[in-house]
């Protein structure tokens, strides 16, 4: 980031410095905490300059610290990113009186991390419930048994082609594996796979079941 950059808190196209690169890295130590603490106080009042202090003193332990936690370099830098402009935006709650300036900046990057971390499961499981509900055969053959009876079971059948209703017949009625399917039929597991599923799913709807 610039020396323009860091002067413009709202802008969004730079990037933290990394932990080298950041001036006065250690801002948690001796008379620098007190100097942090002044300076948040000025970035309170809107003062830019103190903004661009605080940002060289603080960018490299946020950085480090949200590396961490994030593991991802890329989303690093932009939780950073916001930590940052979280600084910016919510200067005036700093309390000298429950803690260091520096501590309050980190617990600020602290959060942000979790926070993305959370984020970033909560859509992995989203990606995973919905992979997992395609139509599977056995969701389809209990939903049968429940509420159908055998009857009007053969009767659908009657609707499949002759490939579908011999996998699904072996598999229905035989109580045989995909492996023992294939064998009988001498086609390979994943032709079975595939027969059984399109004929369950013809089988759903004609027999009303909800899918």
């Amino acid at each position: 980031m610039t020396e323009g950059q860091r002067r413009s808190p709202g802008g969004s196209s730079g990037r933290p410095g990394r932990p080298a690169d950041a001036a006065g890295g250690h801002a948690g130590a001796g008379p620098g905490a007190d100097q942090l603490g002044a300076l948040l106080g000025r970035v309170a009042r809107g003062d830019q300059d103190a903004y661009a202090a605080v940002y060289d003193r603080t960018a490299g332990r946020v950085l480090g610290l949200v590396l961490s936690i994030v593991r991802d370099p890329a989303q690093s830098e932009e939780v950073t990113q916001e930590v940052l402009l979280d600084v910016w935006r919510s200067a005036s709650r700093f309390d000298a009186g429950l803690g260091s300036a520096a501590a309050w900046v980190m617990t600020l990057a602290h959060r942000r991390a979790v926070d993305r971390v959370r984020s970033e499961q909560k859509a992995a499981e989203r990606e995973r419930r919905a992979a997992s509900s395609a139509v599977a055969y056995d969701e389809v053959a209990e939903a049968v048994e429940a509420r159908l009876d055998r009857e009007r079971v053969r009767r659908c059948l009657g609707s499949l082609t002759e490939l579908q209703r011999e996998s699904v017949t072996l598999a229905y009625y035989g109580g045989y594996t995909y492996r023992e399917v294939a064998g009988l039929l001498g086609v390979a597991i994943g032709t079975v796979k595939t027969r059984m599923r399109d004929g369950l799913i013809r089988l759903r709807d004609c027999l009303g079941v909800d899918p």
